[in-house]
């Protein structure tokens, strides 16, 4: 790549109005085409040639002339008679990095960092802050009053703060930002971006820089547009980042037709003055892919600073009056009213397109809605963004250009191994006829060469003499022998490891190992080595990814300041807004409208599968040793970002042990209560078996007592009854008695002897022992006879 030519550009210290002039465009159009396309050094010719010889190497398709020169004898290639074509061994190898790395999906994430979303954000967290730390007071509220006192969903609140950390992070989001995020995305998709991505890290690995333009227009809305960097021309940096250039542009050959179609003012004259004029030289032209009808033009951005002056005028009324001046304005001296001029520079963009090689400059103007971060407007930003990682003192490495010394060594081994194998020749045999003459089979044939040869060929076996006929030792005994031709072997073995030691030092430079190159892995290396040799592969060309990143994280920020331009000004708006939806739209109107929101935009790379397997394996660990549950490990997969999913699966392993504490103490208590109730309820039986004892024998004696109580009621009967007949038996006897005396007395006149003999002859009938009842004798009772 050419050195740098020092060119003065015109000076920034002057008026807006001169910055305007398109006189002062044209000075900015020609020092960019001094520098970049001067003849004598002809940078951009010079980039574009080293680009397309990387490009061609990327393709397998690089120049072979280098191999006949190196092979050739004074320039002479009759004698040779090779296949010239390059062995494509680079191709495979730019492919591994940009497939393997395309397929790494993102995420757009949008952070509304200006003071309404931060103190929306701050007073979310402080609201979940006091819902944690009341937490018992509105339990216990809802127990008794049926109040429900929560700020937020009770199910969803963290624990602790580093929950609550990983809430926001992960759960917590405003509408204005998945608004954000969905707008971008559709600008992405509608804009092909994927496509233009894989350029971006083919262009990356190949030539090692990369470029993308976004830019708006009525028609379409927001664009972004793949720009070659061969044909980029910017101001001198040594930031891969580009972020301190002052202009940049892209040289473009374009159809004159096209030409009239961007700048449909352009009559005829002008058409024909701009053909006749028009720089028609450089790569494409240079290899034949112009022609007469093709033009070189050159489109630019200048950044610059504009002056926002005002004069400050105080009013009859004691206040102050503010008017935008131009910046030449200066208050008028000796003048009464207390006029004041107050200005403040900020950064503008300018555009231009110049003809290259003329002085047809076709456009110079201020760049209508610049692109500027509200939480720094004095900044704007360019519609180009690059991006070379491995760039040092304007020199650009890449990959590809690492390795193409290797690729033209492996191109020479592989024609010097055709070569060898064109001169090779297949063994043959010696055969000495007067060794033969001396044979005499006996048996009357003859032993002639052919024969000797049909038999060689045949059995492998060979007859001979170790003497002569005369006695003599026979020089000739072994008549055939073999003649081996194989040093040419011993060559083509060189010569494939020469092969393999070059394409060993295409790994070794760029890191693309057998582990990750696709070639058939060492079946005795264990799978983890293998993994391991894939990661530390990855590792060597993560400056590829980490660019690519960076420059869809530019143009995401360059889109969403578009976003408030299409709501607001492009025809494309009702497309725009039916592709997001009514309702994140109506979000969006609000933001273009009141202007309150600036958002941060972060992209979120997806795990590669070396990264899932890791938190696989964590996962799987954690499920195989009960610290986490199924629906953990669920929760944990849903994230995206390793990072953060391995803090959830260290915060979901904390909860579970805690949830398994409290439950083991659970089990404990209901343990002990269990215990305790078994306890009582054996203490309860013993009680009641007593008491049923108790009340047995109570009843048991009752029933003695009842059945005793019953007998001496019986007693007292069959006594009383005993007794009664005794007493009724004894006052028959007695009223018999009785009556008898009044018999006697009356027959007492009839015989004093029969009365004597009567008394005499009466008898006792009174029982004895029988009138004694519980130790009371009844005989005291004994009915006695009146008087």
């Amino acid at each position: 790549m050419a050195e740098s030519v020092h060119v003065n550009f015109p000076s920034q210290v002057v008026s807006d109005l001169e910055k305007m002039s398109g006189e002062y465009g044209l000075k900015i159009g020609k020092a960019i085409e001094r520098e970049w396309l001067n003849g004598s050094h002809n940078r951009l010719a010079s980039t574009q040639n080293a680009f397309h010889k990387l490009r061609l190497y990327a393709r397998g398709e690089q120049a072979i002339q280098k191999y006949k020169d190196e092979l050739s004898i004074n320039g002479d290639l009759s004698y040779l008679n090779l296949d010239w074509k390059p062995v494509p061994i680079i191709p495979k190898f730019v492919d591994i990095v940009v497939n393997g790395m395309s397929n790494r999906m993102f995420n757009v994430k949008a952070y509304a960092q200006d003071q309404n979303g931060v103190s929306k954000r701050t007073e979310y967290m402080n609201s979940m802050m006091r819902d944690m730390e009341t937490k018992a007071f509105n339990d216990q509220a809802a127990t008794l009053f049926n109040v429900d006192l929560y700020e937020n969903k009770k199910e969803e609140l963290p624990d602790t703060k580093e929950e609550l950390s990983l809430h926001m992070q992960l759960n917590y989001k405003q509408s204005v930002e998945l608004a954000e995020e969905q707008a971008i995305n559709v600008l992405l998709d509608g804009n092909n971006y994927d496509l233009t991505r894989h350029r971006l890290l083919y262009d990356l690995t190949v030539l090692g820089i990369a470029c993308v333009k976004t830019n708006f227009n009525w028609s379409e809305g927001a664009t972004v547009e793949y720009v070659d960097p061969a044909n980029v021309v910017y101001s001198h940096t040594d930031s891969p980042y580009f972020d301190d250039i002052y202009y940049i542009g892209e040289v473009k050959t374009i159809p004159i037709n096209e030409l009239a179609k961007q700048f449909p003012s352009l009559t005829q004259e002008d058409l024909e003055d701009i053909s006749k004029k028009g720089n028609r030289t450089g790569a494409s032209y240079d290899k034949g892919y112009g022609d007469k009808n093709t033009i070189q033009v050159l489109y630019f951005n200048y950044k610059t600073y504009m002056n926002d002056v005002y004069k400050v005028k105080e009013t009859g009324t004691g206040g102050y009056k503010a008017i935008e001046k131009p910046d030449t304005f200066n208050p008028p001296s000796g003048k009464e009213g207390g006029y004041e001029r107050i200005q403040r520079s900020v950064e503008c963009l300018y555009e231009g397109v110049l003809i290259s090689g003329t002085d047809i400059l076709l456009h110079w103007s201020k760049v209508e809605n610049m692109m500027r971060s509200k939480s720094d407007f004095n900044k704007v930003r360019m519609n180009y963004s690059l991006v070379a990682p491995r760039m040092y003192d304007g020199k650009i490495e890449s990959i590809v250009s690492r390795i193409t010394g290797f690729a033209d060594m492996i191109q020479l081994t592989h024609l010097k191994l055709q070569q060898v194998l064109s001169r090779m020749v297949p063994d043959g045999v010696y055969l000495d006829a007067d060794g033969l003459a001396e044979v005499d089979l006996g048996n009357g044939t003859n032993y002639n060469p052919q024969e000797a040869l049909n038999m060689f060929f045949q059995t492998g076996s060979v007859i001979g003499r170790s003497f002569t006929a005369e006695g003599d030792p026979n020089p000739g005994k072994i008549p055939i022998q073999q003649i081996s031709n194989g040093a040419g072997q011993n060559k083509i073995g060189s010569l494939i490891s020469t092969y393999n030691y070059y394409l060993q030092m295409i790994r070794d430079v760029t890191g693309l190992n057998e582990a990750r190159d696709g070639t058939v892995p060492d079946p005795k290396a264990l799978v983890g080595v293998q993994k391991l040799a894939a990661a530390n592969s990855n590792v060597a060309t993560r400056h590829v990814l980490l660019s690519s990143l960076f420059l869809t994280a530019k143009v995401a920020e360059s889109l969403s300041l578009r976003i408030s331009d299409i709501l607001e000004y492009s025809p494309t708006a009702e497309a725009f807004v039916q592709a997001i939806g009514s309702h994140n739209v109506a979000t969006l109107k609000e933001m273009s409208e009141l202007h309150l929101y600036d958002f941060g935009i972060f992209i979120e790379l997806e795990p590669d599968e070396e990264e899932k397997q890791m938190l696989e394996n964590n996962i799987a660990t954690a499920i195989s040793q009960g610290l986490i549950d199924l629906d953990d490990a669920i929760d944990v997969r849903e994230v995206r970002n390793v990072k953060l999913a391995n803090q959830l699966l260290k915060i979901k392993r904390k909860k579970k042990q805690e949830r398994d504490q409290r439950i083991q103490q659970e089990n404990m208590k209901a343990q002990a209560n269990a215990n305790a109730q078994a306890q009582q309820v054996a203490s309860q039986a013993e009680m009641q078996k007593n008491q049923a004892k108790s009340q047995a024998d109570m009843q048991l004696e009752q029933v003695k007592s009842q059945s005793k109580l019953t007998h001496l009621q019986e007693e007292v009967r069959l006594k009383k009854e005993l007794m009664q007949f005794e007493f009724d038996l004894n006052q028959s006897l007695r009223d018999q008695e009785r009556n008898e005396t009044r018999g006697l007395e009356q027959m007492k006149e009839e015989g004093k002897d029969r009365r004597e003999n009567m008394k005499q002859t009466s008898k006792k009938f009174e029982s004895s022992g029988n009138d004694i009842l519980g130790g009371v004798n009844l005989g005291n009772y004994t009915p006695k006879v009146g008087n």
